[in-house]
Order: structure tokens, then C-alpha cells, then sequence
């Protein structure tokens, strides 16, 4: 049985939900977001509720993750999400330009970002960087892309990370 998908979601007030067959919007404060539910999913959005069902127990993955991704687009029209990295080493640093992130990670020269559309960046010091957006899944994956670009390693702990990870150190000759 899901239980995600059998959650009935409410709608704060200065939102508003539409269902136009399988394609889903929401609107509010931040901006508008949009998604399409699998043909077998139904979503009613009604009396300040959204209630999504499935036809049968065939499409249970479908269920909850609808549900989920319409809990995830309410929030991210009223409150939005955010993504905090941190930059641990000599001379690493983020530098924002316009529309892009100049990374300076320990490689021979910087590596130079693109900010998609939909996003936010800020960087209160060389070391800290803020990333703001209403999609979840977009803010998600940009904050993974920049983390990719150099991931701390477990001798020293240098590289790019979440603010929240924590980085298991190894001891290295020591241990010998």
C-alpha cells in the first residue's frame, strides 16, 4: 500500500492548484511550476485539498511519487529550497559573475559554470555558496553538479561539499 501516495495534501492560501487532465500547476508567491502525471494517476484539487488515486495496484510507484512531487511543488512555490556548499582547501574558492560560478579548485586553471535559468546564487565569502530555486529537483542537481567538480577526499577533507555532510577522515600512514 502507499502511504505517500494516500496522503491528501493541503493547499495554502495564496496558492493555487490546477488539473488540466494529467498536467498538473501550481501557483504562487515564488513563481509557477508545472508537471504531468502518469494516465493512470487522477488528481482532484478541490476545497483547498489535492487527493491523488491510482486506477490499480499496478502503478503503486507512480502514486507516491506524484503525490510526492506535487507536495515538493506546493513548497517550492511558497517557501522555495536552498542548497548550501561549502569549500574546504588552500586556494579553493567560488567567485560569482553574472550568471556564472568560477570555481577554483586545486586544478590548474578555473572552471567556469553556468547557471541555468530558474536559479539563484549567492556567495557570502570565497568559500560559501547558496543555492536558491523553487524546483526542487532542478536545485537538487545543479548543487551535484558543482559538487562534482571536486569531491572531499577522506585524507585532508579538501574539496566541495553539502554545509550538513559529514566527511569520514581516514588516518592514512599513521595507522601503519
Amino acid at each position: 500500500m502507499s502511504r505517500i501516495g494516500n496522503r491528501i495534501l493541503s493547499i495554502p492560501e495564496n496558492v493555487t492548484v490546477t488539473v488540466d487532465g494529467n498536467k498538473v500547476t501550481v501557483k504562487g508567491p515564488k513563481g509557477e511550476l508545472s508537471t504531468e502525471v502518469n494516465k493512470n494517476i487522477t488528481v482532484k484539487a478541490e476545497d483547498g485539498k489535492v487527493e491523488v488515486t491510482r486506477k490499480n495496484d499496478n502503478f503503486k510507484n507512480f502514486h507516491g511519487t506524484a503525490n510526492a512531487n506535487i507536495e515538493n511543488m506546493i513548497v517550492g512555490v511558497t517557501k522555495g529550497f536552498e542548497k548550501k556548499l561549502e569549500m574546504v582547501g588552500v586556494g579553493y574558492r567560488f567567485k560569482v559573475s553574472g550568471n556564472k560560478i568560477d570555481v577554483s579548485a586545486g586544478f590548474s586553471h578555473p572552471i567556469l559554470v553556468d547557471v541555468p535559468e530558474g536559479i539563484t546564487i549567492e556567495c557570502p565569502s570565497n568559500t560559501e555558496l547558496f543555492i536558491r530555486g523553487i524546483d526542487k529537483q532542478l536545485v537538487g542537481e545543479f548543487a551535484a553538479n558543482i559538487r562534482k567538480i571536486r569531491k572531499p577526499e577522506p585524507y585532508k577533507g579538501k574539496g566541495i561539499r553539502y554545509a550538513d555532510e559529514h566527511v569520514n577522515r581516514k588516518v592514512g600512514k599513521k595507522a601503519a
